[in-house]
């Protein structure tokens, strides 16, 4: 999806599916894919599902998620798979494919990002800043408004600039909704997304 095709009109409707998506041709096969980390290698796994739903992509991530130890239930994607057919034949589905996207978005952050365990076990071990940074690299691989505003709610006692972040978040939100697609308009948005993100991954801990 590029958005030089999107009509003014519509654009504000499909821009959840272009908003967070980052990783484009990616071969499960290749050995650059093999050398990632298990929690890069969820990721790209969870993003391709995200970008095309297919069969293929679904079993890609239950195979990955059974080596991993991971329980998922494949079974409750699929009812996606056949929407995501179904608004493909039609011309006037826009609406739908950003509500459909919102409800994907949602049922993949059902996997916890990898990096929430390393987050865990840093707590544990009293590695307070190791435990942030961790726990904003998990919230960074998040697609859904619902998961990213619940886990920076739940990390405000141990972190209270997280309070912030997810003020900023809500005021992205608002800008995305309401963004044009003027190219000036994506311009703002994508700098300001940015900059969100940027600020996401800065830990300031007080002393």
């Amino acid at each position: 999806m590029t958005f030089s095709t999107l009509f003014t009109i519509v654009i504000a409707l499909v821009l959840l599916r272009i908003f967070w998506l980052k990783i484009k041709d990616v071969s499960l096969k290749s050995e650059s894919f093999k050398n990632l980390p298990a929690k890069d290698q969820l990721s790209v796994l969870k993003e391709c599902l995200l970008n095309n739903p297919t069969t293929t992509n679904l079993q890609n991530l239950k195979d990955f998620t059974e080596k991993k130890g991971i329980n998922l239930d494949v079974e409750s994607y699929r009812p996606f798979l056949k929407k995501q057919l179904e608004l493909s034949r039609r011309k006037d589905a826009l609406v739908e494919d950003n509500e459909l996207f919102t409800a994907e978005a949602e049922w993949i952050d059902q996997i916890k990002p990898l990096e929430f365990e390393e987050a865990k076990q840093a707590k544990q071990e009293n590695r307070q800043e190791d435990y942030i940074l961790r726990t904003l690299e998990g919230i960074a691989k998040l697609y859904s408004d619902k998961a990213i505003l619940s886990e920076l709610a739940a990390l405000v006692q141990d972190y209270p600039k997280a309070k912030q972040i997810a003020q900023g978040y809500c005021d992205l939100m608002d800008l995305r909704d309401r963004s044009g697609a003027d190219d000036e308009s994506l311009k703002k948005l994508r700098a300001t997304k940015e900059a969100w993100e940027k600020d996401l991954l800065q830990v300031d801990i007080e002393p």
